[in-house]
């Protein structure tokens, strides 16, 4: 086992001197592979995982680029998308609004639905993030979840939940979190990082009661995507654009304000816009769950998933 101390720690993985030569050698040994390719060897060879045992591919390939970024390693060059192609494939029917007609007025929300999305209709979600939020559509790292909301069978709002912040003193605080509880619980908390109504629907009412739609289903789908559950949501309201006034009508609790650190490429500097942090409670006895209550954090999702009090 290599004794050697640390280079850096991501995702609670400590990456060592041995780790390097493993990855290196990878490269050296199949310089036919693309970046997507060697994470999924490196995630075989590490034995490396998410808690719902799916190889750790997106992690892998974030940790690749942080370590190129550090000239610790040279991945081979990405890999051009072919001329004529396309980076946004078309969009899938269903996901179409109908002849793009506004959605206004006092319209009865009994009709509303909120359902993940299916793979087919990705690519329509991207797309719309893409061309309508205003901090576009980014691929989420590791585990996430897209959920859709139609009225009357037509799209109105796409939120997109994923991993929580690493990082978030006001967040520790309030759950009462060391260190190690920090590390062995944070994928029990998500982060609702997109949230979308579409710029043509104008309804009263209807972004709260979207999200309190979705946060009454997170936790069972969550489960059926990632097998366990997620105890707390997160998210992060930039005050200068918007009040948050749907996450508070939905009952979320704020937490203050954070330090506004901006991420440029895999640095956080000071000179960001500060964030209202706002959290859900996704189980009754959320914050008793998530210190673990000694258990290990396999056992406190079990338990959570189950409806344990």
């Amino acid at each position: 086992m290599d004794a050697s101390p640390p280079l850096l720690r991501y995702r609670n993985r400590e990456i060592r001197e041995s780790d390097l030569t493993e990855i290196r050698t990878v490269l050296a040994d199949k310089p036919e592979l693309g970046r997507s390719e060697v994470a999924r060897l490196l995630c075989d060879v590490w034995d490396w995982r998410q808690t719902n045992g799916r190889p750790a591919e997106q992690g892998c390939r974030d940790l690749l680029l942080r370590l190129e970024e550090r000239k610790l390693i040279a991945l081979p060059e990405r890999r051009r998308i072919p001329r004529g192609g396309t980076k946004h494939p078309l969009l899938p029917p269903d996901l179409i609004p109908i002849a793009w007609l506004p959605v206004r007025g006092a319209t009865s929300l009994k009709s509303l639905e909120v359902r993940p999305t299916t793979p087919e209709e990705r690519s329509g979600v991207r797309l719309f993030l893409q061309r309508y939020h205003y901090l576009g559509y980014q691929a989420p790292i590791g585990e996430h979840l897209f959920h859709a909301a139609f009225l009357e069978g037509e799209l109105v709002a796409l939120l997109a939940w994923a991993a929580a912040a690493a990082h978030v003193p006001a967040r520790e605080q309030y759950l009462g979190w060391e260190e190690k509880m920090r590390r062995g619980s944070l994928h029990l908390i998500t982060n609702n990082i997109r949230y979308l109504v579409m710029p043509w629907v104008r309804v009263p009412h209807l972004a709260s009661k979207v999200l309190a739609l979705s946060l009454r289903r997170l936790r069972h789908d969550w489960v059926s995507a990632h097998g366990h559950p997620v105890l707390l949501a997160e998210t992060f309201v930039d005050v200068s654009r918007f009040r948050g006034t749907c996450y508070r009508a939905a009952n979320w609790k704020y937490l203050g304000m954070t330090a506004g650190r901006a991420k440029r490429g895999n640095q956080f500097l000071h000179g960001g816009t500060p964030k209202a942090l706002f959290v859900y409670e996704l189980h009754r006895h959320a914050r008793k769950l998530l210190r673990g209550s000694g258990r290990p954090a396999s056992e406190v999702a079990q338990g959570a998933s189950l409806g344990e009090v």
